[in-house]
């Protein structure tokens, strides 16, 4: 007997047909006769009994993490009623019309009972017998009443159906942070137990930003290469450990999946590539203090020499000089002549530094004026007496006058000095 896969409905449940004159071909769309009642649905292709089994089991109402509560199995029999028609599809698109403005009058009523609850989407059956509302909230909310304001407000069948916030997701087919449509929203079907233990041992950023979806819980994604790298870490030390030697300690900070090698971070060497296979005969030998012989063959540059590779000698720079028989100088050449050029010139003799005059209060000004006529009456008195002072003397004379002019004797001051 031929079987197919059918995916249909919002939370893209998953059905199975049993039909042996049933000739469907992947992605045609169809209708069929499920436990809601008529809707359409698109073919996904042939499938096995082996394989139906497998999804009743994972999808089964005990362990469905992706079936709304209190609903229908997601993964069920259905049975083909005939295909599309162009009339089944403009019906469909009118119906999408209206779901959006039935959306938005039932946030509306939701206000007026203050239910701690979040419409996410609604849903028409294909001849509109039925209407579904989706919506998320933390725990167990009592709707009775807003279910008979709906009723009343649209006319026909209600039901509401609890689902998680990874559903909310699935229902509403939004962007992931990858800039591709939600996993869930078009090929996942259930959702595998996601842990921060997968992010470790991938060596990801511990960012909640970065690993999280737009459903606000670790991305599914993280599980998709875990098996690899879980194989891979199965003999070896968790990342970020250390490995203790007598002269320097190494740290693993990572692997590298495709060429099953070890990244080790080793001062002074850089960052060595060490193979899976070989890790331990490594962390032996680098332990009882030998060196590893492999080290040369799988060592890294470090990171400040791997633009310095690729330089050539010959070619001048813009800070390179030419000298007058056309040769080139590397920069350090031309600051060694530089300093030595420097060292070898004769010193200038220093020229002394200058004080500024400060600012003095009226009264010390006074003081000073009394100081400075004193001193000057003294020297008057003492040049009639002695001779002129030699000329170094006269220097420093002409410099305290240029640093402090004494004021003019005033008319009852004589100018001898008696």
């Amino acid at each position: 007997m031929k079987s197919f896969l059918v995916i249909f409905g919002k939370p893209r449940y998953l059905g199975l047909i049993r039909d042996d004159e049933a000739d469907l071909a992947k992605g045609m769309e169809i209708i069929v006769s499920s436990a809601r009642g008529d809707e359409m649905g698109i073919v996904a292709g042939p499938i096995t009994m082996e394989q139906a089994e497998s999804y009743r089991t994972d999808l089964s109402m005990n362990g469905a993490d992706g079936a709304p509560r209190g609903g229908e199995p997601a993964f069920q029999d259905v049975k083909l009623v005939r295909e599309v028609t162009p009339e089944d599809r403009q019906e469909r698109i009118s119906q999408e019309e209206e779901e959006i403005r039935v959306l938005v009058k039932g946030r509306e009523l939701l206000k007026a009972h203050d239910l701690e609850m979040k419409l996410v989407e609604v849903e028409y059956l294909l001849d509109r017998k039925k209407l579904f509302f989706y919506f998320t909230a933390e725990q167990r909310v009592d709707f009775r009443a807003y279910v008979r304001d709906l009723a009343k407000e649209f006319k026909t069948r209600i039901e509401l159906r609890q689902i998680g916030v990874r559903d909310e997701s699935k229902v509403v087919k939004g962007m992931s942070p990858c800039g591709m449509p939600c996993c869930c929203s078009y090929w996942l079907n259930r959702f595998a137990p996601i842990c921060i233990r997968m992010v470790k041992e991938q060596n990801l950023a511990l960012n909640p930003t970065k690993i999280s979806g737009i459903c606000g819980r670790l991305m599914c994604c993280m599980g998709y290469e875990h098996d690899t790298y879980r194989e891979i870490w199965k003999n070896l030390p968790s990342p970020g450990s250390k490995i203790k030697t007598p002269s320097v300690n190494y740290v693993v900070s990572g692997i590298d999946v495709a060429a099953r090698r070890v990244r080790v971070i080793s001062p002074g060497t850089g960052e060595l590539l060490i193979d899976v296979d070989d890790f331990q005969e490594f962390r032996e030998k680098v332990t009882r203090g030998e060196i590893w012989e492999k080290e040369a063959e799988l060592a890294l540059p470090p990171p400040e020499n791997l633009f310095e590779a690729g330089i050539a000698e010959g070619v001048p720079e813009e800070c390179e000089d030419r000298t007058g028989d056309g040769t080139i100088q590397p920069v350090d050449v031309q600051r060694e002549s530089r300093q030595g050029e420097r060292t070898s010139a004769p010193e200038v003799a220093k020229v002394p530094h200058r004080r500024r005059r400060k600012k003095k209060s009226p009264d010390s000004g006074k003081k000073d004026d009394q100081e400075v006529r004193s001193e000057a009456e003294g020297k008057q008195g003492a040049g009639d007496n002695k001779e002129p002072s030699s000329t170094p003397a006269r220097s420093n004379d002409r410099r305290r006058s240029r640093r402090r002019r004494p004021r003019p004797p005033r008319a009852g001051d004589s100018g001898s000095g008696k």
